[in-house]
């Protein structure tokens, strides 16, 4: 098991935010990304240190992979933050997802590597999904 390196402050230690722009004030607020190795031990809801950002779909479906360490891309409810979706990635996916539409379809597709956590096996790969 590799080293955890985790911060030296209380989570969560990386965030997923909402604010309403005309405002500045935040619509919602909650924990993006879980170190492994503390998730099995049951401390959950984290977050941790996240690169790329999110992408809004019409619909109101927000993809976002960003985090480290979990490898995830996760679908919010784009109004209110819940959770709909998550699925394991090969890699961390540090890119911004990108949506498109071929032959009628929508899709979301994502870059993936290790390169920000060097204890990880390296690698990259592109990961698209399609949307129901």
């Amino acid at each position: 098991m590799r080293r955890c390196n985790i911060p030296a402050v209380a989570p969560p230690w990386g965030t997923l935010n909402a604010i309403d722009l005309n405002t500045g004030r935040y619509l919602w607020k909650i924990p993006l990304g879980e170190y492994p190795e503390l998730a099995a031990k049951g401390m959950k809801q984290t977050g941790t240190e996240n690169y790329g950002g999110p992408v809004v779909t019409a619909g109101g479906l927000l993809f976002i992979g960003a985090t480290v360490f979990d490898h995830k891309l996760r679908a919010f409810d784009a109004g209110s933050g819940a959770l709909l979706w998550e699925t394991e990635l090969p890699y961390s996916g540090t890119a911004t997802p990108a949506v498109y539409m071929a032959n009628g379809k929508q899709y979301v597709a994502i870059e993936t590597n290790n390169a920000r956590n060097r204890g990880a096996p390296q690698g990259c790969a592109y990961v698209a999904y399609s949307l129901p």
